[in-house]
């Protein structure tokens, strides 16, 4: 029963292929295309990959892109099904104002992350933080409800902005310091602490709201050069939004 998990942001493309859709399935082959590059999937990585007989896919980038997609898997004979995000499903509540406009991505990385928590011990409050083009930073409390959660740009959005919106201001990539000294390092810094501070006040949030310290995992293409400066524990977790569209198609199959 092998399975096609697809995760569409707004920069790439993320595929996987699975043996059968459950929790903890290793990948048979998996990779990733900018999505100026997707319509050569099914010519390249995919023309060689055994067929999937089930797919579930993520996408945040529009419809356009979906069409585009949906146009390489024509090569088999398989039914594209796409996230909604709904008002339960997989042990969590959604406790959007409208659940279905919550995005597709904060919804499955959560279901990704809960099980994952559940899989090392007692529920217990949980922070989900992805560090991409975006940043959202999401609450779930120990009996399964989302909260809520912030969103805010990414590290290249932030310096776009202040490119575009401060004259002369054109300049490098910094690294992060303590006390910078030099514009990129400014930069750098001060959109890394800005995620930073994002995430420790909604952990302050949820342990103010529980009375228990709250897990804290973090995924996303930029995450890795986030944790460094985090200034309380988190769990990197390469990824999340796949462990999420395994879980949720296992369980949509009865497996």
């Amino acid at each position: 029963m092998t399975f096609l998990a697809i995760d569409v942001g707004n920069t790439r493309l993320k595929w996987a292929l699975y043996p059968q859709a459950q929790a903890g399935a290793r990948p048979l082959a998996h990779g990733a295309e900018f999505l100026e590059q997707l319509d050569k999937l099914a010519e390249g990585p995919w023309a060689s990959l055994p067929a999937p007989q089930h797919m579930l896919g993520c996408i945040v980038a529009g419809d356009a892109v979906k069409h585009r997609v949906q146009e390489q898997m024509e090569l088999w004979d398989v039914a594209p099904q796409w996230v909604v995000a709904s008002a339960a499903e997989a042990g969590l509540v959604n406790g959007y104002d409208h659940p279905a406009r919550l995005g597709a991505d904060r919804w499955v990385a959560m279901i990704g992350a809960w099980h994952r928590l559940l899989g090392q011990g007692p529920a217990r409050p949980l922070v989900v933080v992805m560090v991409g083009t975006a940043v959202t930073v999401d609450a779930i409390d120990a009996t399964g409800q989302f909260l809520g959660g912030l969103i805010l740009p990414g590290h290249g959005i932030m310096l776009r902005a202040l490119e575009s919106g401060t004259a002369g201001l054109h300049v490098p990539t910094g690294e992060v310091r303590a006390f910078p000294t030099n514009t990129s390092d400014a930069l750098t810094s001060g959109g890394t602490y800005a995620i930073a501070g994002a995430v420790a006040r909604m952990v302050e949030h949820l342990r103010n709201h529980s009375g228990i310290q709250p897990h804290c995992v973090m995924t996303g293409g930029a995450g890795w050069k986030m944790a460094p400066s985090m200034n309380l524990p988190v769990e990197l977790v390469d990824n999340l939004i796949f462990d999420g569209l395994l879980e949720m198609a296992g369980r949509r199959l009865g497996v």
